[in-house]
């Protein structure tokens, strides 16, 4: 057994390599999360397609406008001006078609739907 007093130099060492360690798992994490979500189908299908504006900003009027309001400015639910630069394209898919954030509902647009869906709130 070693009794030895560790010097700051092999506690520097040590934290070092901690860090590298948590951030080398974070890196990891993120490039699997990111190839799960790649190879959803319904995914993979969307973000293949061309997504029309106009006919998002019409399926958006629809089913979306009651809670978000007709400008996407919030009412019951929040304003969605810039989402999409604060999730991402599989984010907003997921917020869309999961139903896991009450009291937005479940909502299961077509591939084509959602593309165009998604093409809209890229303008916002």
């Amino acid at each position: 057994m070693d009794n030895r007093i560790p010097t700051p130099e092999i506690f520097l060492q040590r934290f070092i390599l901690m860090v590298l360690a948590i951030l080398l798992a974070i890196v990891l994490s993120i490039f699997v999360v990111r190839v799960v979500q790649a190879s959803d189908p319904y995914v993979k299908t969307v973000l293949a397609l061309q997504g029309n504006p106009v006919q998002g900003h019409a399926i958006f009027q629809i089913n979306c406008a009651g809670c978000h309001g007709l400008e996407a400015d919030g009412r019951v639910g929040p304003s969605l001006q810039g989402v999409s630069r604060r999730k991402s394209e599989y984010g907003l898919i997921q917020q869309v078609t999961s139903g896991e954030t009450p009291p937005m509902p479940k909502f299961q647009p077509n591939t084509k739907e959602m593309a165009d869906l998604l093409s809209y709130l890229e303008t916002l």
